[in-house]
């Protein structure tokens, strides 16, 4: 009978904590002490290294101690405090060095990528500053043509006035010519033209 409850005892520690075993680490100290028992009374079964991966067996909430199994297949209890589910600084240095080398390179691309445009806009900006200046000149003298052309209609109107007064006194002097002119030959054309002797064709 306690050779079946023996058998017993051992499946349920073999198959309980294979139900409950999880991946976990040990912090990062140089190393700890792994014992036989959850306690420093019980015997030092070794040392497991910091960053070391372990499988965590059981929990002594009590004794602050956790019963593991390493790589190496050793099972002991080391103290809780010691046992991280976070990978150690030894296993996620390369992955942090490996990301960090990612972001130096992203923000370097980034950086790149930042001072390209920057430059782009500021040759933008040069180009759009240098089109106003050409467009403020040519509206410039455009306004100096304009008001050069204004000035000078108001002077061909202003000439077309005067020598319209100018044909219109050069008209009425040629009327006025040509009235005295007429007027003069009809006062001295009946003395030019001789008087008719009359007949005597003696009727008296």
């Amino acid at each position: 009978m306690k050779q079946l409850f023996s058998a017993l005892a051992v499946i349920l520690m073999l198959v309980v904590p294979a139900a409950h075993a999880q991946d976990n680490y040990i912090s990062d100290e140089l190393f700890t002490y792994m014992h036989s028992g959850p306690g420093t009374q019980f015997r030092i079964l070794g040392s497991i290294d910091a960053g070391t991966k372990v499988t965590v067996v059981d929990r002594n909430r009590n004794a602050g101690y956790t019963q593991v199994l390493d790589e190496r297949g050793r099972k002991g209890w080391v103290e809780s405090k010691y046992v991280s589910n976070q990978p150690g600084l030894k296993t996620r240095m390369p992955a942090l060095e490996k990301e960090l080398t990612q972001v130096k390179s992203a923000l370097e691309n980034a950086q790149g990528d930042s001072e390209a445009k920057t430059k782009g806009l500021i040759e933008s900006l040069e180009q759009r500053n240098a089109q106003l200046k050409e467009l403020e000149t040519h509206t410039s003298e455009l306004n100096q043509k304009l008001i050069d052309a204004q000035s000078e209609i108001r002077e061909l109107r202003a000439r077309i006035d005067t020598q319209k007064d100018d044909l219109l006194m050069r008209w009425f002097t040629y009327g006025a010519m040509v009235a005295g002119a007429g007027l003069l030959f009809g006062l001295i054309l009946p003395h030019l033209i001789p008087r008719r002797k009359k007949r005597n064709n003696g009727w008296a």
